[in-house]
């Protein structure tokens, strides 16, 4: 499933010649196949949440990073979406705003597949997403080709 294999390369990503990535918590491994999942779930896997990120996203339906993007912006999270993409410090969010800010079944089916609770899914998120959205945004702006492809050109 493409889910999984965007988990794979996400999951490289996160902990790809990096040791320890700092703050501890979660593995990288399983951050990035809840965040695949997640991706995947809006795609539209998801069900309403993910056609609507897909829509919202419009340009590559491959790569629902501008929907995900958008409904965090939407959320009131558009200064911490935004110093990820820029080139400045990341600003993070917590949990608590990942879960406000997602549609309950992306981050049901996220978790599910994941195999974590919903909570626990957010966190590993929060921790994350600042960095994910800053490696796969390097020239400050959202890229429209697939999310595979940008991970495979810049070789993480």
């Amino acid at each position: 499933m493409a889910g999984n294999d965007l988990g794979s390369l996400l999951g490289g990503l996160l902990g790809g010649g990096q040791g320890g990535s700092a703050g501890g918590g979660a593995a990288p491994g399983g951050a990035g196949n809840i965040l695949g999942a997640l991706l995947g779930a809006l795609l539209g896997g998801g069900g309403p949440g993910g056609a609507q990120a897909a829509g919202a996203q419009g340009a590559g339906a491959n790569n629902p990073l501008g929907g995900l993007l958008d409904m965090l912006t939407k959320s009131g999270l558009a200064d911490q979406a935004q110093s990820w993409i820029g080139t400045g410090e990341n600003q993070p969010v917590s949990g608590t705003q990942i879960k406000e800010a997602l549609p309950d079944d992306a981050l049901q089916q996220a978790a599910q597949q994941a195999g974590v609770s919903p909570d626990e899914a957010a966190d590993q998120l929060a921790q994350a997403l600042p960095q994910v959205v800053d490696k796969l945004t390097p020239g400050g702006q959202v890229p429209t080709q697939s999310l595979e492809d940008i991970i495979r050109q810049q070789n993480l």
